[in-house]
């Protein structure tokens, strides 16, 4: 009989040449469970996805009502579906007042390409700018915004018009101007192993922008809904983005993206060309329920977000090694730097083999991510870390 893990590797498209392949039967809280009933602490939650673990029962209740009801019924926009409306109007609440207006898609880098398509159509400007080292997706436009050739070169040309300036460099910021139709970086760098704004250069670059005439967009994709120690990550910086991109956690598990503005710039969309911008699945009404269900929790149960702090100082004080190099994190975020990619390599797989599930980053290989579900609790944290520096012992030792 032909196995799983050869079909996999046979008929599923591949993303490199050696993935995990782990062969997954169940999930809960912070565990995946394999086939054989391997269990494994998944330190990255599905890569910031799983914030609540795995399989929350309310959330999953929140699916089974909503699929026993309606799945797909129109193409985005056209009709009144309640988990879109709900989740739309929660989002209202918890924003800022300028951010009152929401366009849901199935997925970040979806959210990215909306945005830029906002920005262009409200200042009617073409030029863009981005972060050098910057990720905001894989599509075609997305991509444009990263500068890495190694991850473009196959793939020109991209979208013209494109500058990019290092982040916290404030002379840089000079590159934004008349032209430029918005400017957009993550609130927290996540993919080059964690970087925050230091010398209030988000709001410096907030000034810029209305200097300008430029619209702020702030992806909060990976960081936002709690991750960072508050709902959103803005709210810690004094600054509030035009535009604001939010999916992975915000679907609670389920795929779910969207761009969030005010109504007026959002009703740019419904002229000159009406059907501005089209999506036949986002803002799926099951999707919409998940990500209703999760942010009502995170908004109820307080104290998820507000031990995230605590939560991420235990991570930095079990973490101490003599080849920790810099632990560097956002709350629940976390970058921990070793010698090398090597170095890092074999910890993961180490890592791997004793049931704990970890990852490097995009643009920093020579850092391990550390980004559980919040609701990880102490115990886990401390049989985590446990693994996780018994592998760094080995990989120092060569064994």
């Amino acid at each position: 009989m032909i196995s799983q893990r050869h079909l996999f590797l046979n008929h599923v498209a591949q993303t490199n040449d050696a993935p995990l392949a782990l062969e997954i039967d169940r999930a809960e809280g912070v565990y995946l469970f394999d086939v054989n009933g391997k269990e494994y602490i998944d330190l990255i939650a599905g890569i910031g996805v799983s914030s609540l673990g795995h399989n929350n029962p309310e959330v999953i209740k929140a699916i089974n009502h909503q699929t026993n009801k309606y799945l797909h019924t129109l193409v985005y926009g056209e009709f009144i579906l309640s988990p879109q409306v709900q989740l739309a109007q929660l989002l209202d609440e918890l924003l800022p007042d300028s951010l009152n207006c929401t366009y849901f898609v199935n997925s970040g880098t979806e959210a990215t390409e909306g945005a830029l398509k906002l920005a262009k159509r409200v200042t009617g400007r073409r030029g863009i700018v981005s972060c050098k080292k910057a990720y905001h997706g894989t599509t075609h436009g997305a991509m444009s915004l990263m500068s890495e050739s190694f991850f473009t070169a196959a793939y020109r040309p991209l979208l013209p018009g494109v500058k990019h300036i290092e982040f916290n460099v404030e002379d840089d910021l000079q590159l934004i101007d008349s032209n430029t139709a918005c400017v957009i970086m993550e609130t927290v760098r996540a993919e080059v192993g964690v970087m925050c704004s230091v010398d209030n250069y988000l709001q410096k670059v907030r000034k810029r922008c209305d200097e300008v005439g430029a619209l702020m967009i702030l992806d909060e994709i990976q960081v936002g809904c709690g991750r960072t120690g508050s709902m959103f990550a803005f709210e810690q910086y004094d600054v509030v983005p035009d535009i604001l991109l939010l999916a992975k956690a915000f679907g609670g598990g389920m795929p779910l993206g969207a761009f969030v503005a005010s109504k007026e710039m959002m009703n740019a969309f419904t002229n000159n060309p009406y059907l501005g911008h089209l999506t036949t699945f986002g803002g799926h009404p099951v999707s919409c329920a998940a990500g209703l269900a999760s942010l009502r929790i995170l908004n109820r149960d307080k104290h998820i977000i507000q031990d995230v702090k605590k939560k991420a100082e235990m991570f930095r004080e079990l973490l101490q090694h003599k080849a920790v190099l810099e632990i560097r994190n956002k709350g629940l975020i976390m970058g921990v730097q070793f010698e090398s990619y090597d170095f890092v390599y074999k910890v993961i797989h180490k890592c791997l083999k004793n049931g704990l599930i970890t990852d490097w980053f995009l643009f920093n290989a020579e850092s391990i991510r550390i980004a559980p579900p919040l609701t990880i609790s102490e115990e886990e944290i401390t049989k985590a870390c446990t693994i996780l520096l018994d592998a760094v012992d080995k990989t120092c030792s060569n064994e």
